[in-house]
């Protein structure tokens, strides 16, 4: 007979708990990967202390002495420098000048810049007629400061060509100084600061065109709005976002425009073109009042900071 008692079960290995694994120590190289991407960062944060913060804080510095670097021992004078510029009727007009020198180039670059990307956008157009007008359209953009402003001064001279044309034509009868003359300086100027820039605005403007859907259009045309209706209810909301942007932009660089005024009038005729840059430099380096000089830079740098605090609002919230 078999037997009925079964084989006895081998008996099974105690199980133990493993030992709990200990967390490492952050050591030396735990340290190197948190401070990696300071060490990545600190050039420029070096650069923009030693260029940036360094003479900014030294410049308002000097803003409270009486005339820095030409004096040996310059003593604290308070906000005796800012109320000086402050009630300089020269300050007055140069701030004048500014303001109107850069609203109309902003308001004429939108225009231009609005105008002449719609035309490059147009179907109209031939591919061959869209190349040819991008390059002559984009040249100005191309061109240095100092290259415009030698070009305009030969252009606009009493003997050029802006003269010839004109009277020509019988729409003048004798010979305009367009930069000497104070009646026209300041609009000369401005002619040619918004002819430089306009192409900035024209191409971004472009890129923002072919963005928009075209499926808008389409939905616009089946609910029987025309073409006028099309630009004010889908292409300027389009663009709003872009064109605000770049007119915050060009409200900072305006009016800060410097070597373009220096190298056609230097702010001449009498002050006509007299811009709170050109002010500025005239202050340090013509009359040697250095303290003056920061003291406008300062007042500057607060209008600029203005400008800069309007347009990352714009960003922040656009984002």
């Amino acid at each position: 007979m078999k037997s009925t008692l079964k084989d006895p079960e081998p008996l099974l290995e105690t199980q133990w708990p493993a030992d709990p694994v200990k967390p490492r120590k952050a050591g030396w190289g735990g340290l190197k990967r948190r401070l990696a991407p300071y060490g990545f960062v600190s050039p420029t944060v070096i650069l923009m202390f030693v260029l940036m913060l360094v003479p900014i804080v030294m410049v308002i510095g000097y803003s409270f002495m009486n005339n820095v670097i030409m004096t040996k021992h310059p003593k604290f004078v308070g906000l005796d420098n800012y109320v000086t510029i402050l009630t300089d009727s020269v300050f007055h007009t140069a701030l004048a000048n500014t303001l109107a020198f850069t609203f109309a180039s902003v308001a004429a670059h939108i225009v231009l810049g609005l105008l002449f990307a719609m035309l490059l956008n147009s179907p109209l157009l031939g591919t061959r007629f869209k190349a040819l007008f991008r390059a002559v359209y984009v040249l100005p953009w191309l061109f240095t400061v100092a290259i415009i402003a030698v070009l305009w001064r030969l252009l606009l001279d009493p003997n050029g060509v802006i003269n010839f044309l004109l009277m020509n034509a019988g729409i003048i009868d004798s010979k305009i100084e367009w930069l000497s003359s104070p009646g026209t300086a300041l609009f000369a100027v401005t002619f040619i600061n918004i002819w430089a820039g306009y192409p900035f605005y024209m191409v971004s403007i472009l890129a923002g065109l072919q963005g928009i859907p075209k499926d808008l259009y389409e939905a616009a045309t089946v609910d029987g709005a025309n073409n006028f209706q099309r630009f004010l209810h889908v292409t300027l909301p389009q663009l709003k976002p872009i064109i605000i942007s770049m007119a915050m932009l060009d409200l900072i660089w305006t009016s800060q425009q410097f070597a373009l005024i220096w190298m056609t009038t230097g702010g001449g005729p009498i002050n006509v073109t007299e811009m709170l840059s050109t002010y500025t430099y005239k202050l340090a380096f013509s009359q040697y009042q250095f303290s003056l000089a920061s003291a406008a830079a300062v007042v500057i740098l607060l209008l600029s900071m203005i400008l800069a605090f309007f347009y990352i609002r714009h960003q922040k919230a656009r984002d």
